[in-house]
């Protein structure tokens, strides 16, 4: 009688634990849910692991900004939430990893992340070294000018020589303005971040920050006294997902979460909640290339 009894307390208690695992752990993310993927996969891993490591940017209004809360907010985080709930992986076992431009490559290659969503333009030089899940988004480079300055109209009004533009180091952004300016040593200015470009342009040390329309958009809406945008977007920029080159298998999984939030209203709701309160379009869903 005793045995059963004994036996019967530990079948409670373990209960207990079990339903303990499942239920919510205390910091508003929920429990990870267990999932099916291939032996061997990525997916497997992750879920196993009920953790996943995002590299995002920290200084991105609209899209990778450290808000209040110290985690990043924006629409490349809320994309990053959205795989990783198809993953099985609740948001409080997200860990945030800060990915500047020119180290989104090497943070994929050193296994310091599992994947890279950070305004990171798809191109084939990158191909080289990662691999990229979408589009899920397609942005144009612009130009941000001080608000009371009318003489900059677009990037052919670096021709001349006189004017400096600021970006930031290992950017499809900084690359491309190079085509347009008369002397890149004098006149294109480099920071890791774009929050010193701002900085640089409203203290007067440079005349101009060209990124991403929706990065200097987002930079507008929080000071629209002392900034504007200067003409019309110049490029295409498709963002897409950074993993490691030779993993197909989570390449064509993100591909395929991307391709259900287009269409189940996640995607949408992304941006409207991020990005979307700056005034930027978010336009028809990007298709996936499945390369």
């Amino acid at each position: 009688m005793r045995i059963k009894r004994v036996a019967a307390l530990a079948a409670v208690a373990a209960l207990s634990i079990g339903m303990a695992a499942c239920g919510d752990n205390g910091d508003g993310g929920g429990a990870g849910e267990a999932k099916s993927f291939a032996a061997g996969s990525t997916m497997e891993k992750l879920n196993k692991a009920q953790k996943i490591r995002v590299g995002t940017k920290f200084d991105q209004p609209g899209f990778g900004q450290k808000g209040l809360s110290g985690k990043p907010e924006g629409f490349d985080v809320e994309i990053a939430k959205i795989i990783a709930k198809d993953l099985g992986i609740p948001e409080s076992k997200i860990e945030w990893v800060e990915a500047p431009s020119k180290v989104r490559e090497d943070v994929i290659e050193q296994d310091k992340v599992d994947m890279v969503v950070a305004t990171y333009t798809i191109n084939d030089k990158r191909k080289e070294r990662i691999a990229f899940a979408g589009p899920y988004y397609e942005a144009g480079q612009n130009i941000m000018v001080r608000k009371d300055d009318s003489s900059i109209t677009g990037p052919d009004s670096f021709a001349d020589g006189t004017k400096k533009v600021c970006s930031v180091t290992g950017s499809t952004p900084a690359e491309e303005i190079k085509k347009h300016v008369k002397d890149v040593a004098s006149q294109v200015v480099l920071f890791d971040t774009y929050d010193k470009c701002r900085d640089a342009l409203k203290g007067k040390q440079v005349d101009a920050v060209t990124t991403d329309n929706v990065i200097l958009l987002g930079y507008i809406a929080k000071d629209e006294a002392s900034f504007k945008m200067a003409g019309d977007n110049f490029t295409k920029e498709p963002y897409g997902i950074g993993v490691k080159k030779d993993d197909t298998a989570f390449r064509n999984f993100i591909n395929d979460t991307l391709e259900k939030s287009f269409s189940d209203g996640s995607w949408k709701k992304a941006w409207d909640d991020t990005a979307g309160k700056f005034g930027a379009t978010l336009g028809a869903a990007p298709t996936v290339n499945r390369y």
